[in-house]
């Protein structure tokens, strides 16, 4: 069993050339901190500075997010712009095909050295990419994961918090958002994840209820925990934290009222049928609903990315956690 909580995300606003170095500089930190080796932290540090170069140099604004991966020892890095985007995107991946000089030279050197990428791109809409640099002597996990875990802006703590653990055939996550924010708020949600991490598999109201015990002595949390198994869902939650699911039959996963630590009402556990093409999303208050409409990007990094750049709150903290559906076997 796998537990991983996530740390906080790091956002580089790329509104200055100096963004690059910038980007560079916080990727290397980042995947130092998850365990990278030196070549692997080099590579992630031309990744995140060649997206932030494309915004730069080509859009009329946006961000690059660094984090560290919650599907294995690594790092992710998105990017979201305001547009304009590619028309022929196909042409800008090939390796070497850049309109000025870069580190890496361009978006093919970005695809070359991660493990994983992903990008999509529209004149109208602007460029969505996803770029996961992974150490392969690391631990190995099913499907994946799109997350962020921002602070109000100004703000050094976050008082929302993500964990996803990993067993065999089912995948279980629970988001929590401290009442407030600061320090005080991230005390709150870093004891419920202590919880959630000491027995991921147990019960989902029986984690709740342990959390409530632990939590007292803080200023409380709104919790959601989703297990979620090929084709079933089962989903607990009280407070703010809400989701939904997406995909085919989207549905909304609404918590009870109630705050862990300070007020646990009996939360009944909502199970779901899911079908094949299903993701997962779980959300803290700290972002908008306004994702839920259409034209959402089917993959879950990139989704996450645009729910980052476009419908979060600078204001509050915010954290997003999306799972691609379980697959059996």
């Amino acid at each position: 069993m796998t537990a991983t909580v996530a740390a906080p995300t790091h956002r580089i606003r790329v509104d200055h050339p100096s963004a690059a170095y910038a980007a560079a500089r916080v990727a290397r930190e980042a995947a130092h901190d998850a365990g990278l080796p030196d070549v692997l932290a080099e590579r992630a540090a031309v990744v995140a500075a060649e997206l932030a170069g494309n915004i730069d140099k080509h859009t009329r604004g946006g961000s690059v997010f660094v984090q560290r991966s919650l599907t294995g020892r690594g790092i992710d890095v998105l990017a979201a712009d305001d547009g304009p985007g590619m028309a022929d995107l196909e042409h800008w991946l090939v390796d070497g095909n850049t309109t000025t000089a870069t580190l890496g030279t361009g978006l093919g050197a970005v695809k070359r050295m991660a493990t994983g990428f992903r990008i999509t791109s529209s004149p109208a809409a602007g460029t969505l990419a996803a770029a996961r640099v992974l150490d392969p002597a690391g631990p190995a996990f099913s499907g994946s994961a799109g997350h962020f875990r921002l602070p109000r802006e100004g703000e050094e703590f976050c008082g929302d918090a993500i964990a996803l653990a990993e067993v065999t055939g089912s995948r279980t996550a629970c988001v929590a958002d401290g009442l407030g924010h600061g320090p005080d708020a991230a005390e709150a949600a870093d004891a419920a994840m202590r919880v959630f991490t000491e027995n991921p598999d147990r019960p989902l109201p029986h984690q709740l209820t342990n959390m409530h015990r632990a939590l007292r002595t803080t200023r409380g949390a709104a919790v959601a925990l989703v297990r979620v198994a090929p084709h079933r869902l089962e989903f607990c939650g009280v407070g703010n934290v809400s989701g939904a699911t997406v995909g085919g039959a989207s549905r909304l996963l609404l918590s009870t009222p109630g705050i862990v630590g300070f007020s646990l009402p009996a939360a009944p556990v909502r199970q779901l049928t899911l079908a094949g093409d299903e993701a997962v999303v779980l959300h803290t208050d700290g972002v908008g609903s306004g994702w839920r409409g259409p034209g959402r990007p089917a993959d879950v990094l990139l989704f996450a990315a645009d729910v980052a750049h476009r419908y979060r709150n600078p204001r509050d903290d915010a954290a997003l956690l999306a799972l691609d559906p379980v697959r059996p076997g």
